[in-house]
């Protein structure tokens, strides 16, 4: 699904990272992220955990921009929290988000990130969104 949100003309984190829409709605949002070498921990066949936390914000960071409330310019992430329980070295991360708190001055977001290929959890990751009008 091309989007000019995960592939902006000036480039970004996004991008440089893999990560691809596959769906939205209304306070959801999944996205994939096909794992390469560079985002493998150094000396170690493993999943770096920023590849990951830059996925799961990501996903809800966009989730929360489809989801401001009336009159808000945009959103920032202001803590954030993951759970690390796997990890992998090939194949392709999912992350999908939905929304726990959607307020008019902050959001709660959670995503879960799978390893798509064999089904197993490796993050679940909590940020809180706020507003900016």
């Amino acid at each position: 699904m091309t989007d000019s949100r995960f592939n902006p003309p000036n480039g970004g984190l996004v991008p440089h990272m893999g990560i691809i829409l596959v769906g939205e709605g209304d306070g959801w949002l999944e996205a994939k992220m096909e794992i390469g070498p560079f985002h493998l921990r150094s000396g170690a066949n493993a999943l770096h955990a920023a590849s990951v936390v830059a996925l799961a914000d990501s996903v809800c960071g966009f989730a929360a921009g489809n989801s401001l409330p009336d009159g808000a310019k945009g959103y920032t992430t202001v803590e954030l929290k993951s759970n690390f329980v796997g990890t992998a070295s090939d194949g392709t991360l999912i992350a999908c988000s939905s929304a726990t708190h959607l307020g008019r001055s902050t959001q709660v977001w959670d995503s879960i990130v799978t390893h798509q290929q064999s089904g197993r959890n490796i993050a679940f990751f909590r940020c809180t969104q706020m507003i900016l009008y």
